[in-house]
């Protein structure tokens, strides 16, 4: 009863904030800057501790660049710094997802009916593995904001197939950071996407039948993946024509020709199949290949009057549009925004986006979509340490999940379904509810002064209750994270957090720099401080759970507001 009047206090203290991390510093005191070094007895030079801002930059990275920092994290790249823990990270070898999914297939099997756990639930565990766990947290978090782009979700034989969805995920990650028309071609040409958006088995125009090619792929290729409904200048802006009004990039003879290219593929073969046109067993963990029979002949007309000739074989027509699109002069600020909108801010500035733009349109070396130095440029950009954005709550939750390490009792497999994840933030990655992802790169919330924030769409009364009821269920009862005796339950490991907590000071700093990015806001720490004085009778586990508890749902924690003067 005393646990729940603290909480239950301190959380008006919370509440009556009007906004988030306002102001332009952290609200903790100061704190002497440590970064000078010295020298000891016989005059040898002691280690180089890093300096506040350091520290705060480290935080940062990790919280736009990972799914949330770990204290030994924030410690490392405070030592080594930005730039070579982006160096380290994009030369790091790739954690794969089917491997994890067939890990558990031989396991438990994947028969619906035989095996004691759901099969489909695979591809969750293995997301939730690598996501809390595998080194190379830059590629798996450009993954998971090139799932929001290219988006398949798990209907149909989608959802019943984890190794295809495991690999459709694991084709993002292999060129998470190499070029964006290696990546166009490979999710054109996988069976996850030929499925969910229909072009797989999608035959050529039939006189007699008065059949036509699907459209589907045609429309969405151009619509979310490439160049978007209006004609951009480079830094994202409309161009406008001479009525004064934004410039549709394509009609619905674009459509009708690109429908065209999209004709003939099929699924791959299989060890008891060979691959045949108009096959219904799904094969999704191999590329769709073309049967030319099938494939629309003859010109097909193009984006900015380029011509496909006749004659050409069914791939032959699938390369010549990619590059059609690829080389569209929308491309770079339409995909370089929205990848900054998924890593950095809601609202980048049409700077930044012009400065990430141009770096797609040439990396330095004459390369076009580079999407290694897209990410760089994206990270690095001086707008990382001032702007913001509202977190979307289901990385808010795996972040928690980092930040306390959390792992299996008994250090088995992670096994970590969802489901009342899924429920409490309206998100879970591949179930986006239709192509168009969780929300809109284009949502402007009412009440916004026009300030878009595709977040938003999904912040409501129930997602945010559904948090908040969240972060009591991880910290305060229980209950695993799935319902499968089968499965080791999860724990979260607060050790550390209840040694530091006896020091006030230094252990809120702990708090903002895993929670807060390196920023907190004065009206945070002062009712975080006090919550901490007022439960000095409780145990240091206790004290720990309720300072954690009431900053995980503070306005600025969901906010992720940055103001750091340099």
């Amino acid at each position: 009863m005393m646990m729940r009047s603290f909480v239950a206090v301190v959380m008006l203290s919370v509440l009556a904030a009007c906004g988030g991390g306002g102001g332009s510093s952290s609200g903790l005191p100061n704190v002497p800057d440590t970064g000078g070094g010295g020298t000891g007895g016989g005059g040898s030079t002691l280690p180089t501790e890093p300096t506040l801002d350091e520290y705060r930059d480290a935080a940062l990275i990790l919280d736009v660049a990972t799914f949330g920092p770990r204290q030994s994290d924030i410690d490392a790249v405070a030592k080594t710094g930005v730039e070579e823990w982006l160096a380290t990270q994009f030369e790091m070898p790739i954690t794969g997802h089917e491997s994890i999914v067939r890990r558990y297939g031989a396991q438990y099997g994947f028969d619906s009916q035989m095996s004691p756990i759901r099969p489909a639930l695979y591809r969750r565990f293995a997301f939730f593995e690598n996501a809390l766990t595998a080194p190379d947290q830059l590629r798996q978090l450009t993954a998971y904001a090139l799932t929001q782009l290219f988006v398949v979700s798990e209907t149909g034989v989608l959802g019943n197939n984890p190794v295809g969805l495991s690999n459709y995920y694991d084709t993002l990650l292999a060129h998470s950071f190499g070029n964006y028309r290696d990546l166009l071609r490979a999710v054109t040409l996988h069976p996850a996407m030929g499925f969910y958006l229909s072009h797989v088995n999608n035959a050529k125009t039939d006189p007699v039948a008065n059949t036509f090619p699907d459209e589907n792929y045609a429309r969405e290729v151009m619509q979310l993946f490439t160049i978007g409904l209006y004609e951009l200048n480079p830094d994202g802006t409309h161009r406008l024509g001479p009525d004064g009004n934004p410039q549709p990039t394509y009609d619905n003879t674009d459509i009708r020709e690109f429908a065209k290219i999209f004709t003939g593929l099929a699924y791959a073969g299989s060890a008891d199949a060979a691959p045949r046109f108009g096959r219904n067993r799904a094969v999704l963990s191999a590329p769709m290949i073309m049967f030319d029979d099938y494939h629309e002949s003859g010109e097909k007309y193009l984006l900015n009057n380029a011509v496909v000739p006749a004659g050409q074989s069914g791939i032959q027509d699938i390369e010549a549009a990619i590059d059609n699109l690829f080389n569209h002069p929308n491309v770079a600020p339409f995909v370089g925004k929205q990848l900054i909108q998924r890593l950095v801010t809601s609202n980048p500035s049409a700077d930044y986006v012009g400065r990430v733009s141009s770096v797609f349109a040439d990396n330095g070396a004459g390369v076009r979509g580079d999407l290694k130095a897209v990410i760089r440029a994206i990270l690095t950009d001086p707008e990382v340490s001032t702007s913001s954005r509202i977190r979307e709550p289901f990385r808010r939750f795996v972040a928690v999940n980092r930040a306390l390490n959390a792992s299996p009792v008994e250090g088995s497999d992670i096994g970590v379904t969802g489901f009342f994840v899924q429920n409490a933030t309206g998100q879970m990655v591949l179930s986006a509810p239709s192509v168009f992802n969780f929300y809109s790169p284009f949502y402007r919330p009412q009440g916004g002064q026009g300030q878009i924030s595709p977040e938003m769409q999904i912040i409501t009364e129930d997602s945010v209750v559904g948090f908040i009821n969240l972060m009591a269920q991880v910290l305060y009862t229980d209950r695993p994270m799935h319902n499968h005796s089968e499965l080791s339950e999860m724990r979260l490991d607060l050790s550390d957090l209840n040694l530091l907590v006896s020091d006030t000071q230094t252990f809120l700093l702990q708090i903002e720099r895993l929670f807060f990015a390196g920023t907190m806001s004065a009206h945070t720490h002062e009712v975080l401080a006090t919550a901490l004085e007022d439960a000095a009778g409780l145990s240091a586990q206790e004290q720990v759970k309720l300072v954690l508890y009431l900053a995980l749902i503070s306005p600025d924690q969901a906010t992720s507001e940055r103001n750091v003067i340099r």
